[in-house]
């Protein structure tokens, strides 16, 4: 088995538990401690907030720390938090604050395994290889979250939503054991605390200073804001609006997954054919369509329209996130990359948490389905942040030319 073979393995084995888990931790607040709208939205808030507190040193810390002992640590660490879940409610003592406790932990594990993960991929996968190898792992977890959400809605509808999570906490033990055959880093010395934040500094002023890789991290903060909202109310929609049971509840948020896999199957055929900064635009156009369907209609026809708005958003924002996480794989410095892949993940997906607040606060006074419809202001941000930018002029984003700053 080669590295990158098992890479791909102990990735794909732990979105799979991810993706079950997905559905087993909302419906464990919801069905069995009855939580509220805003409490739905603490606990998505929570598997994002790392973001926030340790995204931009994750780039400096990842460069530091041996690579694979980081990341089995982050997949142990996971491990443990989501076990606590059904050893709890064993013993009947599982809370929302349990919950919201065992997201902060999958957050920051998250954060380091991701950064970590991100970055290897460069050392084992030449760069004219990378769009596809991005495309083939956004089509991989498209299809975990094709299978996983539908497999754990019925684990969920036989078994009940807590043990369900056990699934989820053996995927990422089988993970670590993947992930210790890979070959070990040679660790840099550790940087004084000055130079850990002119690194994080050098880090920020090449991504906000980038002309193009800036104004792509606020159209991928755009979509993350939309993403948090979902994430956060998806469920509270699905069984307290439309009534779902768990088992069409997993159904259908496994359309999010075709819209995965649609997305990552496009993304090079459409990128050659018409060129990856058109490809963008049209994908940020075609991402707020998919947002303004989905909170629409009531009955099977709130589920058909939940489902293919599903899949049209998510499909465009999976052609924005291939074309440019590859646009900064190419194009970043070789020194700077971990920075880079930091920086734009802190401000965008610490936009995840701040997404779920908002719209756990907003729906327990205005309901799901209104808050859901709110949040297409935030989505139309997408495509006009690209048209502000040099994308809109180009065909490719390996077009522009003009100087970047180095920090």
């Amino acid at each position: 088995m080669s590295v990158f073979a098992r890479w791909y393995a102990a990735m794909t084995t732990s979105q799979v538990g991810s993706a079950v888990g997905a559905v087993a931790l909302p419906l464990t607040a919801l069905v069995t401690l009855n939580a509220t709208p805003f409490e739905m939205g603490v606990i998505a808030a929570a598997q994002y907030v790392a973001w926030i507190v340790i995204g931009l040193p994750a780039g400096v810390l990842v460069r530091r720390l041996p690579l694979r002992g980081a990341q089995i640590g982050a997949d142990l660490a996971r491990f443990l938090a989501v076990l606590s879940v059904p050893l709890a409610w064993w013993a009947g003592v599982l809370t929302v604050a349990q919950l919201v406790a065992v997201a902060l932990v999958i957050s920051f594990a998250n954060v380091i395994f991701d950064v970590a993960n991100s970055t290897f991929l460069t050392s084992i996968v030449p760069p004219e290889q990378l769009q596809s190898r991005n495309s083939l792992t956004s089509g991989t977890h498209a299809a975990t979250l094709l299978g996983g959400p539908s497999l754990g809605g019925v684990i969920v509808q036989v078994l009940g939503a807590v043990p369900t999570l056990l699934v989820d906490a053996v995927s990422y033990l089988a993970s670590a054991a993947l992930l210790r055959t890979l070959p070990a880093r040679p660790v840099a010395v550790a940087p004084g605390r000055v130079e850990v934040v002119a690194q994080i500094r050098e880090g920020w002023r090449y991504v906000t200073g980038h002309p193009i890789i800036g104004p792509c991290m606020w159209t991928a903060t755009a979509a993350n804001t939309v993403c948090g909202a979902q994430h956060a109310l998806f469920a509270l929609y699905l069984v307290r609006e439309l009534h779902a049971p768990p088992g069409v509840v997993g159904v259908l948020l496994a359309a999010d997954g075709v819209g995965t896999l649609i997305g990552a199957a496009l993304t090079t055929r459409l990128a050659a054919a018409i060129g990856t900064a058109r490809a963008l635009v049209l994908a940020g156009f075609v991402s707020v369509a998919g947002a303004i369907l989905i909170p629409l209609g009531s009955g099977l026809r709130g589920y058909a329209a939940f489902a293919l708005g599903n899949v049209v958003f998510s499909s465009g924002v999976v052609v924005l996130s291939v074309i440019t996480r590859t646009y900064r794989q190419i194009t970043s410095p070789p020194e700077l990359l971990s920075r880079v892949m930091a920086t734009v993940r802190f401000v965008s997906w610490g936009a995840i948490p701040l997404g779920g607040l908002a719209a756990g606060a907003l729906a327990g006074v205005i309901g799901a389905r209104t808050t859901l419809l709110l949040f297409v202001i935030a989505a139309v941000c997408m495509p006009l942040s690209l048209l502000r930018s040099p994308v809109w002029h180009l065909r490719d984003l390996a077009d522009h030319r003009d100087p970047v700053p180095a920090g």
